[in-house]
């Protein structure tokens, strides 16, 4: 990836287009079967441009509750939209009857809603895949209501690897998708907006707004590009890792094990212990995990853990947990 980077066909992206940037977006548009694709710095700030195109100041979005947009993206849906949160609860992930039940009655003192995301796969719900047919029925239930849907796809190829539903037929469901190159496909840098024609005129715009226009950027987009060749098709080992990281500790006294969809395991702490405590008992045997929540510790399985390293963790995490 690196020799990819270093000798990456450059130009000036802001000025009039890098050939390497220009191809990554052709690639990404084709992929997902949209009409065309925007590179972005990161992920959130494709997330929030597409708040921007879709939604309207004033107005609310609906999010899932335990949604990235809500909990990780520090309010920009407030502070850089002017869009109020409308929090979907219900189960692990959004699904259509929780959307609609979230819905306020018609009221000239309620605010209007003007947008509905999705999140695939759910980070916050253990990397958990919303299944085509929930997202085709979500899509259907913002219809009804004439909202549109954007899709916060970061991990959207675990959830295409995990199931075998074609990229495209995700991303159908959306009138703006975002995608990551810097997770799974282990990219330093990077995600994607891709839409249909309407919201994507703007896109530029907006991302030049937040100061996401980017010069040589092609050094970047080679790294993003490299992914989609070479760890895209390998993705499976990283979901075939995380059960067995699971397995590792299911059996540890006092932790339920969130059953893996795809490459995240979430172990939550059932017997008073904290999460910090965990974390640091394994950093100090080298293998680092995190704190999502002060009961919940998460681990990440990617391309640069192989099957030792699994079996070192998963020892490592037991002892940690016990």
């Amino acid at each position: 990836m690196r020799r990819a980077m270093a000798e990456a066909e450059v130009g000036d992206d802001v000025l009039d287009g890098d050939p390497t940037v220009l191809r990554l977006q052709a690639r990404v548009a084709q992929l997902l079967g949209k009409h065309s694709a925007l590179y972005f710095p990161t992920g959130t700030m494709a997330n929030q441009a597409a708040l921007w195109l879709l939604g309207e100041p004033g107005t609310e979005v609906y999010c899932h509750d335990d949604s990235h947009i809500v909990n990780w993206e520090l309010a920009g849906t407030a502070a850089l939209v002017g869009l109020q949160v409308r929090l979907v609860r219900g189960s692990p992930v959004m699904d259509a009857d929780a959307l609609r039940a979230a819905f306020r009655p018609h009221s000239v003192h309620a605010p209007r809603a003007s947008l509905v995301c999705a999140e695939n796969t759910h980070n916050g719900a253990g990397g958990m895949v919303t299944s085509l047919d929930r997202l085709r029925a979500i899509q259907a239930t913002a219809a009804e209501a004439g909202l549109p849907l954007h899709l916060d796809g970061a991990r959207l190829w675990n959830a295409s690897v995990a199931t075998g539903t074609p990229l495209a037929d995700f991303a159908a469901c959306a009138s703006t998708v975002m995608v990551s190159f810097s997770k799974g496909l282990g990219a330093p840098v990077g995600a994607c907006l891709v839409g249909d024609e309407v919201p994507m005129r703007r896109a530029w715009e907006v991302r030049k707004r937040f100061g996401g226009g980017m010069r040589q950027s092609g050094i970047l987009a080679a790294a993003a590009l490299h992914g989609l060749d070479h760890h895209l098709p390998r993705m499976h080992e990283d979901h075939r890792r995380a059960r067995m990281l699971a397995a590792a500790v299911v059996n540890v006294p006092g932790v339920s094990v969130v059953a893996p969809d795809t490459n995240i395991v979430m172990l939550d702490l059932l017997a008073g212990q904290q999460a910090s405590q965990v974390v640091a008992k394994a950093r100090e045997a080298g293998v680092w995990v995190s704190a999502w929540t002060n009961t919940r510790v998460r681990a990440v399985l990617h391309l640069d853990v192989d099957d030792a390293g699994v079996a070192r963790a998963g020892a490592v995490l037991a002892e940690a947990l016990a």
